[in-house]
């Protein structure tokens, strides 16, 4: 069962639609949501580390399971809500205290 917190590989479609390449997204929606949806709602994960108003940083220390081979940023504007069916593979799940910082700047974000 997915759950949120999980960090998964997925086919992540570019912003413009053209195409899709496989990439990391972080699991945002709850688990009584995952449960009786089929879809999931994600957050996209880039290796392009920035210090945007809307990132935030990925490190080895920010997960409970898996490995991280380079430290990443959680592009939190980028949400994207996706069928299970589409998920490749497991690879990882975030910590607590990442998962909130991710849903305080999904608030910034929200709230403006």
């Amino acid at each position: 069962m997915t759950q949120q917190r999980d960090l998964l590989l997925v086919p992540f479609p570019f912003s413009d639609q053209t195409g899709k390449k496989v990439r990391p997204v972080i699991i945002v929606s709850t688990d009584e949501f995952n449960k009786n949806s089929e879809d999931v709602i994600v957050v996209g994960v880039t290796s392009n580390i920035s210090k945007n108003r809307y990132t935030v940083n990925l490190t080895k220390s920010s997960l409970d399971e898996g490995t991280l081979f380079t430290d990443c940023s959680v592009k939190v504007e980028n949400i994207l809500r996706l069928d299970k069916e589409l998920i490749i593979k497991k690879i990882g799940r975030i910590n607590k205290d990442t998962l909130i910082e991710i849903v305080n700047k999904l608030n910034e974000i929200i709230k403006k």
